[in-house]
């Protein structure tokens, strides 16, 4: 039997015009240095569609690929829905990465247009030259450009395009496994990978957090994505967001924590996406200066593992309960979520927080050992994780590379169980995880244990080569401000609550830990550091 229901494409430009036409008095609020510039999403609308009619003049066109380098403002979220809703490709760039590797990244995109904030001009100027597919550049905000000189390049003032464009009143239907937009992995072993996510696949994941399972967008809510949009689609809230009519407040370059404290008073937000490192500094800066934070109830922590120390710390200092979620470029990203399950008693919320979470719908999720066999859901065996679903990507553009799927699952390179009800409790990354003695010792776990001491404030565990052991752990520590501690200290603490034979046997104290364009600790450069190149 056919089925009898209407068949029309899923695609962004069905959530773009949900958005506009039913939550035009929603509100974005750009934060300038203390300053709210409120604009509506009808504002941000009527914006987009003349960014699309200002493109299509400058010959952009199916297919084709626009990149922004830009941070989060109302006027990327412009962006985000005026390229893929006139077919063409949103390209979101790094501005976190050195200018080589965003030289590989647009060429290897083949990036037409750029769209960049005045600000990033000077790091666009960079690489422009290495990128011969760019043709036009448009500068948002104020900047002199009658002085700049590119090959083949023109340079034009955003405002000025947008205010001689009319909105563009039809937009383009595309087939919905068509690429909408594309974001490139850090590249942190190798060479940054492009993954396209298709207008179904970004449909899908939009309507998959949207659910009460997941973080609930409402339009009661007033939502603060920290995470930076050229991150996975900013772990899909700005589309979330969009379809929800949940107000959205949009950080710039402004990332410091006086002033996302202050954009969380003065707009009340109730959701925001952040990497750990983020929540440590907001935590101790609001605690230190008398910030209420308990207006927000999601609190999400995403981009590296969430330690029980930090949560336990925010939770005890700032009166919120921190979630966590877990994805990849690769995913869309979201895979799994840790809101506690039901009847969860207060005391148990951490072990649960603390998990990577529990799978979505229409994420397939499973372990497979080290012969290549699938492993029980039962909290014990172990093994490395791999997924599928209508949110996870089956290849990379232009990279015929297969070991990174198995089977038509992907290999997410972490070594995790799966407990029952599809709770997915993460160990290690494949790469990190440390070899000692024929047995395993967890970085992360070793990594959680050491920030329990109150004089940690932040730590980085590597395996670095033994002659006897194969391998025996490193520990890279900063301390809290004012705090001493040493390594005796700290090897006592540790006596106890890790086998004995986990326990660093390698110490360095630290000013800081280097981190990745994501927020991740560098532990590639924490090898190099330590004479080290393992992997």
């Amino acid at each position: 039997m056919h089925a009898t229901m209407q068949h029309h494409p899923l695609g962004i430009a069905g959530l773009f015009e949900h958005g506009e036409r039913v939550h035009a008095d929603a509100t974005v609020t750009d934060y300038q240095d203390g300053v709210l510039v409120h604009r509506t999403f009808a504002d941000v609308a009527d914006e987009s569609r003349r960014l699309a009619t200002a493109l299509t003049a400058l010959g952009v066109g199916r297919g084709d690929v626009v990149a922004t380098l830009c941070w989060n403002t109302s006027h990327h979220i412009a962006a985000y829905f005026a390229v893929p809703s006139m077919g063409a490709v949103l390209h979101t760039l790094n501005l976190r990465l050195h200018s080589s590797q965003l030289s590989y990244i647009a060429r290897h995109a083949e990036d037409q247009v750029v769209l960049v904030d005045a600000d990033l001009l000077p790091l666009l100027l960079e690489f422009l030259p290495e990128v011969p597919s760019v043709r036009h550049v448009v500068c948002v905000g104020e900047q002199d450009l009658e002085e700049l000189d590119a090959e083949g390049v023109t340079f034009h003032r955003y405002a000025d395009l947008i205010e001689a464009a009319d909105p563009m009143s039809e937009l383009v239907e595309v087939p919905e496994d068509e690429a909408a937009v594309l974001c490139y992995t850090t590249g942190t072993t190798g060479d940054p990978k492009g993954v396209a996510y298709s207008h179904r696949s970004t449909y899908l994941h939009t309507l998959m957090i949207s659910t009460g399972s997941a973080y609930g967008f409402s339009d009661a809510d007033t939502a603060l994505p920290v995470v930076p949009m050229f991150h996975a689609n900013a772990w899909g809230w700005v589309h979330a967001a969009w379809i929800a009519g949940s107000r959205l407040v949009m950080s710039g370059r402004f990332l410091q924590a006086p002033h996302l404290a202050a954009m969380i008073e003065q707009t009340q937000s109730t959701m925001i996406a952040a990497v750990p490192t983020i929540w440590s500094q907001l935590g101790e800066y609001a605690h230190a200066n008398g910030v209420d934070l308990t207006n927000l109830r999601v609190a999400v922590s995403g981009g590296s593992p969430l330690s029980p120390s930090l949560a336990r710390q925010i939770r005890e200092r700032n009166g919120i309960q921190i979630t966590q979620g877990w994805g990849m470029t690769e995913t869309s990203p979201l895979l799994t979520y840790s809101r506690p399950p039901a009847g969860t008693s207060l005391e148990e919320t951490i072990d649960w927080t603390t998990q990577s979470g529990r799978v979505m719908p229409g994420v397939r999720v499973r372990v497979i050992d080290t012969q290549g066999v699938e492993q029980p859901w039962d909290g014990l065996s172990q093994g490395e994780v791999e997924v599928a679903g209508v949110t996870i990507t089956g290849s990379y553009v232009g990279n015929s590379d297969s070991t990174k799927f198995h089977d038509g699952w992907l290999r997410t390179g972490d070594l995790g169980v799966i407990h029952p009800g599809g709770w997915v409790q993460l160990k290690d990354r494949l790469k990190d995880g440390i070899k000692s003695g024929g047995e395993w010792i967890s970085s992360v776990e070793l990594e959680n244990a050491i920030a329990d001491h109150p004089a940690v404030g932040e730590v980085a565990v590597i395996g670095i080569p033994d002659p006897k052991w194969e391998e025996r752990p490193h520990a890279f520590v900063v301390r809290t401000d004012g705090a001493s501690v040493s390594e005796d200290e700290l090897m006592a603490f540790l006596s106890g609550r890790v086998a004995k034979w986990w326990i660093p046997d390698h110490w360095t104290f630290t000013a800081d830990i280097p981190r990745t364009s994501v927020g991740k600790p560098d532990k590639m450069a924490l090898r190099a550091s330590s004479g080290t190149d393992r992997r």
